[in-house]
């Protein structure tokens, strides 16, 4: 999956240091990401590269985490005329860009950059939040209102009955391949009665022995994904949901469409299924 970067290392741990010449910038506007892309690899801008055109850059940045020894941090205004061959990218590529610990620093600086972003005034009181220094939190210091970026639980959930899963196609959405079901946790749930409600909702079906597989940060829509598979109990019949689906059917194991690549945890899912339990294979990386 996306986050399995190895055998490099994801430090997340709030412990900022001054960014160095060869340290990454992430530059974020208008939902694009600042990068260079050559056949597929990606790599982000340096402060060396920048500072020529920002004399204060050394002073006006965000840490945001570090993967090895390399440092990433946010710069919110910066001026980048110099670097012809970067571009302002959708972070859609980073489901397919390589290296991967690339492409996974990429989408989750852009996640902590969209949090930033929303969290400038106080929700609270209106004042302006500042950066505390000991977290990555934003503080009030007028009311003393303190923001954490935000993750939204929800679940992934493979209905199997025998040989069978239930996949469907989401309604009215860019993404149009198969994919499982789907959905947000909601205030003062449990993530296995979220399995129950969304397959009820969405296809009208009744599970039983629900199991946990696996969880994912799905930092494309702040989510930290909880997979789980559980079993039909009762009538396979689907009623569907058309504000959420434009279909759902059952695909026998050995009939499930291939998927592309195993970078997020639906796909995993999937292949595990289609796999019989087996670990999935290198191929599909």
């Amino acid at each position: 999956m996306i986050q399995d970067i190895q055998p490099n290392i994801y430090r997340n741990e709030y412990k900022p240091v001054p960014p160095r010449p060869d340290s990454y910038v992430l530059i974020c506007k208008d939902d694009k990401v600042f990068l260079r892309e050559r056949g597929g690899s990606i790599t982000f801008p340096t402060f060396s590269e920048l500072e020529n055109e920002n004399e204060h850059i050394y002073k006006h940045y965000t840490y945001l985490f570090s993967i090895d020894e390399d440092t990433f941090y946010l710069v919110n205004e910066a001026v980048y005329s110099g670097l012809s061959d970067y571009h302002m990218e959708n972070p859609q590529i980073f489901r397919t860009a390589k290296p991967q610990h690339m492409a996974f620093a990429g989408i989750t600086g852009y996640q902590l950059a969209k949090w930033y972003e929303s969290r400038r005034f106080c929700g609270r009181c209106g004042k302006p939040m500042k950066h505390d220094e000991a977290e990555r939190m934003m503080r009030c210091e007028a009311c003393g209102q303190m923001e954490y970026p935000k993750i939204c639980p929800a679940v992934i959930i493979g209905v199997t009955d025998g040989n069978r899963i239930l996949m469907s196609k989401y309604a009215g959405r860019e993404y149009k391949k198969y994919a499982l079901l789907a959905g947000f946790t909601e205030i003062g749930e449990t993530v296995e009665d979220t399995v129950r409600r969304e397959v009820m909702e969405e296809v009208g079906l009744k599970v039983k022995n629900i199991r946990f597989y696996k969880s994912q940060p799905w930092s494309f829509t702040d989510t930290l994904l909880m997979g789980f598979y559980c079993d039909l109990d009762g009538d396979d019949k689907i009623t569907l949901d058309e504000n959420e689906l434009a279909l759902a059917e059952w695909f026998e194991r050995e009939e499930i469409p291939v998927q592309e690549r195993n970078i997020s945890l639906t796909n995993e899912m999937i292949l595990y299924f289609k796999n019989g339990g087996k670990p999935v294979d290198n191929q599909y990386f």
